[in-house]
């Protein structure tokens, strides 16, 4: 068989080891993206337990002392977390959040802070000169997700437990519909006035009107802390389905592109394979045929005894 023929068995050999990997990447992805949605469906019942509690505190107390403080424009930077990923093979994922990324920070009136979450985004951002502050890894599971808010947290924070920031931002691509994702922008602090007449205006669940007990003062403050965790972890999560479905999307394109390679590859083979099977059947035929022809021009010359 000829040098070019084994040369293409290897070539096959290793794009079905490929297309192996590929597949395992795409069942792998499926099964993440399942995950984190199931994530993000299990806060919903948190979350609304927590606007309900949100809600009786400004019934209470309307625009509290707190959150005027914190709507207040203070001399504070406005913060922003852009969540990536920390590995390829996403296809155009942390170009299209980082895109989103500059042009809100292009927008920003004063000074910006920015929390990357993943390598990847972050060297996008500063390639193009954001004011990044620190870089967070991608959480590898739903169970990673907590730690990684609470340093989010953390680093929005002063040493005092005063926020920095008098702005805080997500910016994160969150799954649109089968296989489709696009970039929105959230913002946390300060609260939307809109939000918090619609929760003080929100029908109360059963007819026993809500009451605040204990040190009213600390309870809002409690209940912004869960707001901001609950938050923070939906975005994550979301992001973290956008990623795996770019991803199933780009091993989909890779599996039917090593597909057709692998037939073009079978294609040649057997056509190269053939013809080195036709050549040594001619040249056995040739042999034969040699060897068949001399006798008889010897035995037409024998004299009779």
């Amino acid at each position: 068989m000829s040098d070019s023929t084994e040369g293409l068995r290897r070539k096959i050999e290793s794009a079905g080891d490929l297309q192996s990997v590929v597949r395992t990447m795409k069942a792998l992805a499926a099964s993440s993206i399942g995950q984190y949605e199931n994530s993000v469906r299990a806060l919903t019942d948190y979350y609304r337990t927590v606007e309900l509690g949100l809600s009786a505190c400004f019934r209470r107390d309307g625009p509290s002392s707190f959150a005027a403080e914190r709507t207040a424009p203070a001399a504070g930077a406005i913060g922003a977390v852009v969540f990536g990923s920390d590995q390829g093979l996403v296809g155009q994922f942390n170009e299209i959040v980082a895109d989103d990324a500059l042009e809100f920070l292009r927008g920003v009136k004063g000074r910006a802070q920015v929390w990357a979450v993943g390598q990847r985004v972050h060297a996008r951002l500063a390639d193009a000169g954001a004011p990044l502050m620190g870089l967070f890894p991608v959480p590898s599971s739903v169970q990673a997700i907590a730690p990684l808010v609470g340093q989010i947290l953390v680093a929005g924070e002063t040493r005092h437990g005063r926020p920095e920031a008098t702005e805080l931002h997500l910016l994160y691509n969150r799954p649109a519909s089968a296989g489709v994702y696009a970039p929105v922008r959230q913002r946390l602090l300060p609260l939307d006035d809109g939000w918090r007449r619609e929760l003080m205006a929100r029908p109360w669940p059963n007819k026993n009107l809500p009451e605040v007990l204990g040190d009213g003062n600390a309870t809002l403050p409690s209940l912004l802390r869960e707001y901001l965790f609950v938050s923070l972890f939906r975005a994550c999560a979301e992001s973290l389905a956008s990623e795996n479905t770019s991803r199933l999307a780009a091993m989909d394109r890779a599996d039917k592109n090593i597909g057709e390679l692998l037939e073009t590859l079978e294609g040649t083979f057997h056509r190269l394979r053939q013809t080195d099977i036709d050549e040594e059947l001619f040249d056995v035929v040739s042999g034969f045929e040699a060897r068949g022809v001399e006798p008889r021009a010897q035995l037409g010359t024998r004299r009779p005894l």
